[in-house]
C-alpha cells in the first residue's frame, strides 16, 4: 500500500490554547491496610489534560503524619514508582497544575501543606482562581502572616489556619473561608485525622463516586468523572454548588452543608478543558461539543462545493463529527498531530510558557489538495495558531480554508482561572476595538488569519448546545458579565476571623 504523502510540518506553540487552572483529586479506602497512592497517581493521569506544569501527592499514615510529595513535570515524571512505595496511607490527595495565579516554580506547586504549633496538619488541593486574593493576602500580612509563595492557595490556607482560632470545626471553617473568597473554585482538604473535606464554589467541577480495590471500597473526589471511571468506579453525583462535603473510612460521603451559591458554570469546560469521556453536572462533554457543531452547520452562512470537515486534533473533533452529520460533508482527517513531542518542564515565566509546548502538525496532502476545507477548532483565542494552521493547509494544496469556531469569540478576559490573556492579546479583543462592527470585526479576523471565510458560533447556538439554562452558566468572557464583587469580603475583614 502506497504511504499517503503529507507536507510542511509545523510546530504550534500553546500561546494560543485556552489553560486552566488545575485538576484535583481526593481518595479514601474503607480498609486502613489499603494503600491509596497508585491509585490517586492513576486518577492523576486521567486529569492530566488539566495541568502539565507540575504533579503532586498528600497521604495521611496510620501514625496521623500528612506526607506530600510534588515536583514539575507530567505526573508519571514526577509521581515515579520509587516516590510511590514510599507514600503509605488509605487517605490522601492529589493535583495537577497549570498555574494562572502565582509563579509556575515549585513552591506554587500543590498540594500545599500547612503545619503550625497552633494549627493541626492540613494539605489542600485547588482548582480555580481566587480574584480578592491580593486583597486577603494584605490584610493577612498585616496581621502579621508570612507568605512562601505568590500564589493563591497559600492564601487560602493561611484563612483558613487562622479560622481556626476561632472555631475547631472544619465545616464551619470552610462557610467562613468561602464567604471571604471571591471567585471560582473547587477544593479538596485533607486532615491529619484521615478526613476529606471538599467544596465547589459554583464554577469549576467536582464530582464524586466510588470503586472496588483489594476487596475494598474507595471513596473518591475528583475534579472529572472520567478519573473515576478510568479507575473502574461508578460516578455518583456532581458536587453542588455551595455545597460542604466531609468522607471518611468509617462512613459515607456526607453532606455537611449548602451554603446560597449561585450557580456559574464555566462554558470552556465543554468547549475545551474537560475530557471528552467526562459528565459534568449531568451533561455529556462528547455530545455537547458534537450539538456545538451541529448548530455552527446550523448557523452557517456560507454554501460549498467540494468541501470536507476537518477537525483541528484533537481539540476540533467532536464538533467537526456534529458538522459533518448535520451538513452532509464529509469528515476527515486533513490534519495528523504527532503525540510523541514533549516538553521540557522547568519553572517558566509567562514567556516561557509560551514556548514549551510545541505541538506538531502534518497536513495530509492527499486528502487536502484540491478540495475546499471547513476547518472546525474549538475557539480561536490570539490567532497566531490558527494563522499557521490555514497556511499549512494552503500549502498542502487546499483550494479555500473556511474556518469554523465551535465557541463565539472571546472578547474579554477571565479572572476565574481561565487563562484568557489581556484584551488588549485577544485577536477578537484587537479588533473589537476598532472594528465598526461585530461583523467588520471577524472580517478584520479573517484578513489576519488568511482564511477565506470565518464564522463563530453564536452565544445562543453555544447555550442551546450545553443544555443548562443561561442564568446558570459564566459566559463573562464572551458577554464581558463578570459576576464577582470584591465589595462583598470587606464586611468579614473586621469580625476577628482573620
Amino acid at each position: 500500500m502506497k504511504a499517503e504523502k503529507t507536507v510542511k510540518t509545523i510546530n504550534i506553540s500553546d500561546e494560543d490554547i485556552p489553560h486552566e487552572e488545575c485538576g484535583i483529586i481526593g481518595i479514601v479506602a474503607k480498609d486502613p491496610s489499603v494503600h491509596v497512592a497508585q491509585t490517586i497517581f492513576q486518577g492523576l493521569m486521567a486529569l492530566q489534560h488539566r495541568g502539565q506544569e507540575a504533579a503532586g501527592i498528600s497521604i495521611v499514615d496510620a501514625n496521623k503524619t500528612i506526607h506530600t510529595y510534588k515536583r514539575e513535570g507530567l505526573v508519571f515524571e514526577a509521581l515515579t514508582l520509587d516516590v510511590l512505595s514510599k507514600l503509605w496511607g488509605n487517605v490522601g490527595v492529589g493535583h495537577v497544575r497549570y498555574g494562572t495565579a502565582g509563579s509556575g516554580d515549585i513552591l506554587n506547586a500543590q498540594p500545599f501543606h500547612y503545619e503550625t504549633t497552633q494549627t493541626p496538619p492540613f494539605s489542600l488541593v485547588f482548582n480555580g482562581n481566587i480574584t480578592n486574593y491580593q486583597l486577603l493576602k494584605n490584610q493577612l500580612m498585616a496581621k502579621g502572616r508570612i507568605f512562601l509563595t505568590n500564589g493563591d492557595t497559600e492564601v487560602i490556607a493561611n484563612l483558613m489556619a487562622s479560622n481556626h482560632l476561632v472555631t475547631e470545626s472544619w465545616v464551619e471553617n470552610f462557610e467562613f473561608t468561602a464567604r471571604l473568597l471571591d471567585g471560582a473554585y473547587s477544593l479538596i482538604l485533607l486532615t491529619n485525622e484521615g478526613d476529606l473535606y471538599a467544596y465547589r464554589s459554583g464554577n469549576k467541577p467536582l464530582c464524586i463516586g466510588t470503586t472496588k480495590m483489594l476487596n475494598t471500597e474507595l471513596y473518591i473526589i475528583a475534579s472529572e468523572s472520567c478519573a473515576i471511571t478510568s479507575l473502574g468506579g461508578k460516578v455518583l453525583r456532581d458536587v453542588a454548588p455551595g455545597e460542604i462535603l466531609h468522607v471518611h473510612q468509617d462512613h459515607f460521603f456526607h453532606r455537611e452543608k449548602l451554603l446560597p451559591v449561585k450557580k456559574h458554570h464555566c462554558i470552556f469546560e465543554y468547549v475545551y478543558f474537560a475530557r471528552g469521556d467526562s459528565v459534568i453536572d449531568g451533561k455529556s462533554v462528547h455530545r455537547t461539543r458534537e450539538r456545538l457543531g451541529i448548530n455552527i452547520a446550523r448557523e452557517e452562512k456560507t454554501k460549498f462545493e467540494n468541501a470536507i470537515v476537518v477537525p483541528v486534533p484533537d481539540s476540533g473533533r467532536s464538533a467537526a463529527l456534529g458538522y459533518a452529520v448535520e451538513s452532509k460533508f464529509q469528515y476527515d482527517e486533513g490534519l495528523m498531530k504527532n503525540r510523541y513531542v514533549f516538553r521540557s518542564f522547568i519553572a517558566p515565566s509567562q514567556a516561557e510558557r509560551m514556548n514549551l509546548v510545541r505541538m506538531k502538525l502534518n497536513a495530509v496532502e492527499s486528502i487536502v489538495k484540491g478540495k475546499e476545507i471547513i476547518l472546525l477548532d474549538d475557539s480561536i483565542v490570539r490567532g497566531t495558531t490558527m494563522t499557521r494552521i490555514v497556511r499549512l493547509l494552503k500549502d498542502a494544496g487546499a483550494l479555500k480554508v473556511h474556518v469554523r469556531s465551535s465557541s463565539p469569540p472571546i472578547a474579554n478576559p477571565c479572572f476565574y482561572g481561565v487563562d484568557f490573556p489581556s484584551h488588549e492579546e485577544l485577536i477578537y479583543g484587537r479588533k473589537e476595538s476598532i472594528a465598526k462592527s461585530l461583523e467588520d470585526a471577524v472580517e478584520l479576523i479573517r484578513k489576519e488569519i488568511g482564511a477565506d471565510t470565518l464564522q463563530f458560533l453564536s452565544i445562543k447556538g453555544l447555550v442551546d448546545a450545553i443544555g443548562l439554562p443561561e442564568e446558570d452558566l459564566c459566559l463573562a468572557c464572551l458577554n464581558g458579565k463578570y459576576w464577582f464583587n470584591h465589595e462583598k469580603t470587606k464586611g468579614y475583614l473586621i469580625d476577628g476571623r482573620i
